[in-house]
């Protein structure tokens, strides 16, 4: 196994080596569709085009005032936890928010500090909810985006509206999609890894729950108990736990800001950790990925991950057991 473990850790830094990019790579407008495909899609590797929808009549129109004239009293899906962690590891639970019906304009008071609440709010429920919940907004962005759809030969599978708290935090993650992320207004920070770190990375199984607000405003969480367990990373990259995860070190993170105007070009796979400024709003188009010898390998490298990380766990779990025999041993 150790050897196993050795080389699915030079994999990834050969990868690193051979083709990724040190930082993430700016282009100044619009691609050609065959030379994105050839340059950036095919490579499975990231980069921030800027220009790509600065035209677009949103960046302009979508202050306040006008959200709240255009879609003020529609009711929207928001995410709503005590801390800003949505859909993250918490202690022994996979914990997702809690799913709050409320007027667009409600969550502009929270968000402009008219309204004070208990607990983060974040407006992220995907599924297209631009084009299900706020239809109204379409017209002031395109409905996908012409290059890419054309560089993929399909159109998006969902087109996502994200507008929150600066609190707000997307924990480390992949998709199976393509993604353009837009920023509208503010700023968006990502954290990325690509799917060749996969070794570096830790992954638990847990007891999905949901967050809950009390009356009184305090938060519990709430198991669902008739649900499967969820795989999720318990890692934040932000303050990584080393001594737990020691293999992490061999990881080579790439950050990057997305400003208002750009566009993010996020790779099928590749691991993701998302922050945002105060009243951020963003768009995303998600196209789904081809399910070819890409995805195949990807498959194989997370069965010899989750192999090689048993089997360190099973290590470790034996030296400590040991370590505690000893000690008791050397009280007598």
């Amino acid at each position: 196994m150790e050897s196993v473990k050795k080389r699915v850790t030079e994999f990834s830094l050969e990868a690193h080596d051979l083709y990724l990019n040190q930082s993430v790579p700016y282009l100044e407008e619009s691609p050609d569709p065959l030379q994105f495909y050839r340059d950036w899609i095919g490579p499975n590797k990231p980069c921030i085009i800027r220009n790509a929808c600065s035209h677009w009549p949103a960046l302009t129109r979508w202050t306040p005032e006008y959200l709240r004239e255009t879609v003020g009293s529609k009711v929207v899906s928001v995410a709503v936890t005590p801390h800003g962690y949505a859909d993250a590891v918490n202690g022994d639970r996979f914990v997702m928010p809690e799913e709050r019906p409320m007027s667009f304009s409600s969550v502009l008071d929270v968000i402009e500090g008219k309204q004070h609440r208990g607990g983060v709010f974040y407006v992220q429920k995907q599924c297209s909810n631009l084009l299900e919940e706020l239809p109204e907004l379409t017209d002031d962005v395109e409905p996908h985006v012409s290059w890419m759809s054309d560089a993929l030969g399909k159109l998006p599978d969902a087109v996502n509206f994200w507008f929150g708290e600066e609190r707000a935090v997307t924990s480390m993650h992949k998709d199976h999609y393509e993604n353009l992320y837009c920023v509208i207004s503010g700023e968006k920070t990502f954290l990325l890894l690509p799917p060749t770190d996969r070794p570096f990375i830790p992954y638990g199984v847990y007891q999905p729950a949901v967050y809950h607000q009390r009356e009184d405003g305090e938060f519990e969480v709430v198991d669902q108990r008739d649900s499967e367990k969820v795989p999720w990373i318990p890692l934040d990259p932000l303050d990584p736990d080393l001594d737990r995860y020691p293999e992490y070190r061999k990881a080579r993170p790439l950050r990057c800001s997305v400003k208002a105007g750009e566009m993010l070009y996020l790779p099928s796979l590749w691991f993701h950790h998302v922050q945002q400024s105060h009243g951020c709003i963003a768009v995303n188009f998600w196209y789904d990925m081809e399910y070819d010898i890409k995805y195949n390998y990807f498959q194989l490298l997370e069965g010899l991950s989750t192999m090689t990380s048993q089997q360190h766990d099973v290590i470790g779990e034996t030296r400590t057991e040991r370590s505690k025999d000893l000690k008791h041993v050397d009280r007598k």
